[in-house]
C-alpha cells in the first residue's frame, strides 16, 4: 500500500448561509482523500483546543487518517468565513490560528516513514522543504502562487508540482510548466476547474476534461484533484487512466457540501457572534497569496 503524508494548513471553512462548518485546508483535504482512495494516509499539523479542533480531529480518525503528530495547542484553529453565488465560494474573511507551525525533528523522522508527502504553499513549510525532499518525493501545490522566483526555488525539489489555472491564459500556463520541468520538477499538473486538467513530463503533455456535473459546492475539487494525481503516479498508473479517474473524483467532491463533508454547526468560541456579523459586512473576495503570506509572516515574526 501506498503511504503518503500531508504536513501543514488545515481550517474549519465556515458557511454562513447554512451556518455549518467543514473541515477543510489543502493538506488536510489531501490526506483525508488519499485514505478514501486506498492509500495509507497522514496528516501533520496543529489545531485549537476548541470545538473546530475536536470537529478536525474526530474527522481525520473516522477517515482513518493517522495523526500521531497532530498537535492541539492553546489558541483558536483557524477558519475561513465562506459565502457562495451559485456553487461558487466567495471568500470574506479569514484567521490563520494555530495552524502555522515549526515542523519538530520528531515531525521530520516520521515525514522519512513514507513514499510522499505534500504539502502546500499556503502552509509556510518552505523552509524545511529541502529536508523533507531528502527522504520522500515532494508533492507542492503551487494554487495561485505565481513569482517566477518562488517556482525556482520550490519546484527543483518536487515530484509532483501541482498549479491552479485560475485566470491564466494558455501561453502563462505553458511558460509557468515549462520553467518548473526546465528547474527540476518530474511531473506538472495543472487544474482548470470546469476547463479540464493537463499532467506533463518532460515534453509530453496529457489532457483530460471536466466531468459536467451540476455542482452542489466546488470546494476541495482541486485537492481531489492532486491526491487522486499523485496516488495514481506512485502507483504507476498511465498518466491517462490517472487523470480520468481525478477528474471523476474531483467531481463527486463536487456534489457535497465542504471539501471532505462532516458538518457541524458553527462553533468558534466566544468570539462567534461578533466574528459572523462581521463577515455579513465583509466585501466578498477571495484572500490573495499576498495576503495569506502577509500573514504567515507576521506569525513568524519577519517583515
Amino acid at each position: 500500500m501506498v503511504k503518503i503524508a500531508a504536513m501543514g494548513d488545515n481550517v474549519v471553512d465556515c458557511y454562513l448561509d447554512r451556518g455549518e462548518m467543514y473541515p477543510g485546508g489543502n493538506c488536510l483535504n489531501v490526506a483525508v482523500h488519499l485514505s478514501r482512495f486506498g492509500g495509507q494516509s497522514a496528516y501533520v499539523g496543529a489545531i485549537g483546543k476548541d470545538r473546530a479542533g475536536d470537529l478536525i480531529c474526530t474527522a481525520l480518525a473516522s477517515e482513518r487518517v493517522d495523526i500521531p503528530r497532530l498537535r492541539r495547542l492553546e489558541g483558536p484553529t483557524a477558519y475561513c468565513l465562506i459565502g457562495h453565488h451559485n456553487a461558487d465560494r466567495i471568500f470574506l474573511d479569514f484567521d490563520l490560528g494555530v495552524s502555522m507551525f515549526t515542523p519538530t525533528h520528531e515531525d521530520l523522522d516520521f515525514l522519512s516513514g513514507f513514499q510522499a508527502v505534500h504539502i502546500g504553499q499556503s502552509s509556510g513549510l518552505d523552509p524545511w522543504i529541502a529536508s523533507v525532499s531528502g527522504n520522500s518525493l515532494l508533492s507542492y501545490d503551487f494554487s495561485t502562487r505565481r513569482e517566477p522566483e518562488h517556482r525556482r526555488k520550490i519546484g527543483p525539489y518536487c515530484y509532483l508540482a501541482s498549479v491552479s489555472g485560475d485566470g491564466l491564459d494558455d501561453k502563462e500556463l505553458a511558460a509557468i510548466v515549462s520553467e518548473l520541468l526546465a528547474c527540476g520538477s518530474k511531473w506538472v499538473l495543472v487544474t482548470r476547474g470546469r476547463a479540464g486538467a493537463v499532467l506533463h513530463r518532460d515534453s509530453v503533455s496529457y489532457h483530460t476534461p471536466a466531468r459536467l456535473v451540476e455542482p452542489v459546492d466546488t470546494l476541495g475539487a482541486g485537492d481531489t484533484f492532486i491526491a487522486r494525481t499523485l496516488l495514481g503516479l506512485l502507483n504507476e498508473e498511465a498518466p491517462q487512466d490517472i487523470l480520468r479517474h481525478a477528474a471523476e473524483a474531483a467531481a463527486a467532491t463536487c456534489q457535497y457540501y465542504g471539501a471532505i463533508g462532516h458538518a457541524s454547526a458553527i462553533d468558534l468560541g466566544n468570539m462567534t457572534p461578533e466574528i459572523l456579523r462581521g463577515a455579513r459586512h465583509a466585501p466578498p473576495g477571495k484572500p490573495s497569496s499576498c495576503e495569506i503570506l502577509e500573514t504567515i509572516d507576521a506569525r513568524n515574526g519577519q517583515c
